[in-house]
């Protein structure tokens, strides 16, 4: 059955044809984001919801949503979802970070400019019938510098433009690498020097914890007077009523706004400002920006629904088309690893780290975590996926580590999972084999060579003739046929295991009978999700 989308808000007709033309079933009726009542009557008929701005998905439109997979947002921002309720529902969340960034750098450009020169005022002047063109002195962008804070992907845009300018740009962005800034033909400081350097400062950053309020009263102190500030970015980074007081009293020169604490904003101590340019949010308003941003969230919900490919997710790693084909064996593999662990571990987990050997370590290992991840806490709650296993550990005060290796045996690559309880810890490690088929190679440091088959069993004995025979006797006289048997052990006299692949579960009462017999240490019947 082909899975279904709701586009909630406003879509081209462009964007709605490729659902259609990818084979997705599209519902396209952008009234329903504006009547929460109606949206939470359908969303559970659905598997993905195509949003902008007005739909809002709050915790209790996701309690719902019971089949819906992934939430895909025309925009950046993404502050009318919530991104914690979606990811412990398991619903991915994607914006389109890219589709805006040409748009609003250039909006950003053009209030720099507008308050350089102070056009808006000028036009109202003129318009009005006045001639006060000694009024309007207005200051040139050649040769002044600029101030960016965050040198992301509007940013780095700002960057360009600006030295197209011939501006001298300086950039505060802890992310930023000397590499990167030496691309972009711009020099790295720290925010103090920015703030009393920069003759106009532009912010390109998110609202989070650490941004906001960036632009401080205590930091508005520091900048360099006749300084112009410039926010296209997000309300709530720069304190407007501490900005507004600098720009009264003369130390700051103007300010281009877009974007405000409070929005749609109807009152802002910036309003009725002399040499403050205000617009109501215009940044990504342009056809050209609201249709890329269309397209591409179709293409990227179509591209998970389809195919599994995970791209500009908030809350999981991104894993492209071509990755998820090469790495689906893997991703697999790593599952059916964490599966395995979490079958057989009875008491609270502390810690897993997860060792990626050779070929396993060049691949995306954030996405391989998580999957062995949600294979483990699937012993916990079956409903768990990839978005909501790593909340789930978390929740549960897990630690997870990984380490990466070059090749160091026989396979070109290997995956093991290490997991450590308060009593005792438990490892198991596989590979991919040329046929794309996962394998279990060893079980705690003994090694094996077992397929994955969807019903296994699992014992431990202590190394002696007779045990063989015994499980294999009980088995087949009870009706249960083995598809494989692989065997292992430590050495002679000591540790043995072994694993088999079965047709079917095994009855309790079979396992009550082998547990009679007095051999084994461990009897533990596992299943897998197998293709």
């Amino acid at each position: 059955m082909a899975p279904k989308v709701l586009v909630s808000d406003k879509l081209s007709d462009t964007a709605v044809q490729i659902f259609r033309d990818r084979g997705i079933d599209v519902t396209f009726d952008p009234s329903i984001g504006k009547d929460k009542d109606k949206l939470a009557e359908v969303i559970d008929q659905y598997d993905g919801l195509a949003i902008r701005s007005a739909t809002k998905v709050t915790p209790t439109l996701l309690e719902k949503a019971g089949r819906l997979k992934v939430i895909g947002r025309a925009g950046i921002g993404v502050d009318n979802v919530d991104i914690p309720a979606a990811s412990k529902k398991g619903v991915i969340v994607m914006n389109t970070p890219f589709g805006n960034s040409i748009t609003t750098a250039e909006h950003a450009i053009s209030l720099m400019m507008a308050v350089a020169r102070q056009i808006p005022e000028a036009n109202a002047s003129t318009h009005s019938g006045k001639w006060e063109k000694s009024r309007f002195m207005g200051v040139e962008l050649t040769a002044k510098t600029l101030g960016v804070i965050g040198a992301g992907n509007i940013g780095s845009v700002v960057i360009d433009r600006a030295r197209g300018l011939r501006m001298k740009v300086i950039a505060y962005d802890p992310f930023l690498t000397e590499e990167r800034a030496d691309q972009l033909g711009v020099r790295k400081v720290e925010l103090d020097e920015l703030l009393g350097a920069a003759d106009f400062i532009t912010l390109h950053v998110p609202l989070t914890d650490k941004t906001r309020n960036i632009l401080s009263r205590e930091n508005i102190a520091k900048l360099k007077p006749g300084v112009r500030v410039v926010n296209c970015a997000r309300g709530g980074l720069v304190d407007e009523e501490a900005l507004a007081e600098a720009i009264k009293e003369g130390r700051v020169a103007g300010a281009g706004f877009d974007v405000f604490a409070e929005e749609p904003a109807t009152n802002s101590p910036l309003f009725g400002l002399e040499n403050v340019v205000v617009t109501p949010h215009l940044g990504a308003s342009t056809t050209e920006a609201q249709e890329n941003v269309a397209l591409q969230v179709a293409e990227q919900m179509s591209d998970y629904l389809l195919t599994g490919a995970v791209t500009n997710a908030l809350n999981m790693p991104s894993v492209t088309a071509e990755e998820a084909k090469i790495m689906g064996p893997w991703l697999k593999l790593a599952e059916h690893l964490g599966a395995f662990c979490g079958q057989l571990t009875e008491e609270g987990i502390e810690r897993i780290t997860i060792t990626y050997d050779g070929r396993a370590a060049t691949m995306n290992t954030a996405a391989l975590n998580i999957s062995a991840i949600a294979g483990l806490m699937r012993s916990v709650n079956p409903d768990v996926n990839m978005v909501s296993a790593p909340i789930l550990a978390r929740d549960r005060g897990i630690e997870i580590a990984t380490t990466t290796q070059d090749q160091t045996g026989v396979f070109e690559g290997y995956i093991k999972i290490l997991v450590q309880t308060p009593t005792r810890e438990r490892s198991i490690a596989g590979t991919v084999f040329s046929d794309g088929k996962p394998r279990f190679i060893q079980i705690k440091g003994i090694n094996i060579d077992a397929e994955v088959g969807a019903h296994m069993l699992y014992t431990t004995n202590e190394d002696r003739a007779g045990v063989i025979g015994t499980l294999g006797q009980t088995l087949g006289q009870n009706g249960v046929n083995i598809a494989n048997f692989t065997l292992g052990r430590s050495e002679r006299g000591k540790q043995a295991i072994a694993l088999l692949y079965l047709d079917e579960q095994p009855p309790q009462d079979v396992l009550g009978k082998l547990r009679d017999t007095g051999l084994f240490q461990q009897i533990r019947p596992l299943q897998f999700a197998v293709e």
